[in-house]
């Protein structure tokens, strides 16, 4: 990277340190965001496109720019680690049988890791200069990536997301905030150019313009952050993608550069690879937190993680899985038994659905449930 440190903190190499700490990248901003972030963020809201994150409307103001979440605030470090994947995520689309789990979900949460280093350089950085830190890593109202940029890191590209000429698509960021005075470095410029594969591959069509991303028609939006059934219309173009979603990320061409992560704690773990889909259809909310213990995949809880599964059945059109979806019909989640009756929709023929449903339908007193029977 080009970026070093810069007087007048003459006393610790930051970069040097965050290099240490197994960050892959290290840029200097300004504590505070371009009038375009903050009008960009505000049309997102304005047309809804947050969809169920009311968190983001909410917290508006403070998220517009880091000065205003910290007014005392005069200097943003990103950092930047990399979890580039060392095999071709969208492989696993083709196993209809199998999950598909985002990348960055199939190793260890980066959340509490990436917060411990960001800690041991913010120790640093006080020890030798004095001063306030605060750390963040994807759990406050602050917006990373048009930092990054601004830090010249890497350009958020036409999918919204941060892109980087060394390591592709693939980077976890945090940020330190400081109230001490470091010199910028240079933003990095948008080298998209005309390529557009990223908007043209999206499932969903969740772009309706290039830079402009609408949360409410995205995978990874509808399988982690939505909490009540996924809009019938949406669903058959989910596939077997189950928690997140990687299409936009993995067909960027700037990925040839990123070389496979070098922290181990990202790699994938063997039991979350093309795992089958019966038998995460079997899970229990004890056996589904043991099975994530250590995943991001846990915070969406056991009942929203079986809806994922169920839509992925229903697009398996695998026969073999009927067995796995008429087990949850007796699901004590409403949400969990709507997305059974779904997938049962998809696989039974006509008359074996129609007289599955008048011998069920009777039994349930759920208004979303009687729902979906009635439209399925």
């Amino acid at each position: 990277m080009r970026t070093a440190l810069r007087r007048p903190l003459k006393a610790i190499d930051i970069r040097e340190l965050a290099l240490e700490q197994g960050f892959d990248a290290v840029g200097f901003a300004a504590a505070q965001t371009a009038e375009r972030t903050r009008e960009a963020l505000r049309e997102f809201i304005l047309a809804g496109h947050h969809g169920d994150m009311g968190w983001m409307e909410t917290r508006e103001a403070e998220r517009s720019s880091p000065n205003l979440l910290w007014p005392d605030a005069k200097s943003a470090i990103v950092l930047a680690m990399s979890y580039a994947p060392a095999d071709d995520p969208l492989a696993a689309l083709q196993q209809n049988d199998r999950a598909t789990i985002s990348v960055y979900a199939k190793g260890s949460d980066y959340h509490e890791l990436i917060k411990k280093r960001l800690k041991t350089i913010a120790r640093a950085l006080v020890a030798k200069c004095g001063g306030g830190v605060k750390v963040f890593v994807d759990t406050a109202p602050l917006m990373e990536k048009p930092l990054a940029q601004a830090a010249g890191i890497g350009w958020q590209g036409k999918h919204t997301n941060l892109v980087s000429r060394e390591h592709g698509s693939w980077l976890f960021l945090g940020v330190i905030l400081t109230t001490l005075e470091i010199n910028a470095d240079e933003s990095e410029p948008d080298h998209c150019g005309t390529c557009q594969r990223c908007l043209d591959v999206c499932p969903t069509k969740a772009f309706p313009t290039p830079y402009k991303l609408d949360a409410r028609r995205c995978i990874s939006y509808l399988t982690i952050e939505h909490k009540g059934p996924i809009p019938r219309e949406l669903r058959p173009l989910m596939g077997n993608r189950i928690y997140g979603c990687d299409d936009c990320l993995a067909v960027c061409p700037w990925n040839k550069f990123a070389a496979a992560s070098r922290e181990t704690a990202f790699h994938a773990r063997a039991e979350l690879n093309a795992v089958r889909l019966a038998d995460l259809a079997k899970l229990d909310d004890q056996s589904f937190r043991a099975l994530f213990r250590n995943s991001p995949v846990k915070r969406i809880g056991r009942d929203r993680f079986m809806r994922n599964i169920l839509i992925a059945i229903g697009n398996s059109n695998d026969q073999t899985l009927v067995k796995s979806a008429l087990a949850l019909l007796e699901d004590p989640s409403a949400l969990v038994r709507s997305a059974a009756i779904w997938a049962l929709s998809r696989l039974m023929t006509e008359l074996e659905f129609s007289s599955l449903r008048d011998e069920w339908a009777t039994r349930e007193h759920d208004a979303v449930v009687l729902e979906e029977w009635q439209a399925a």
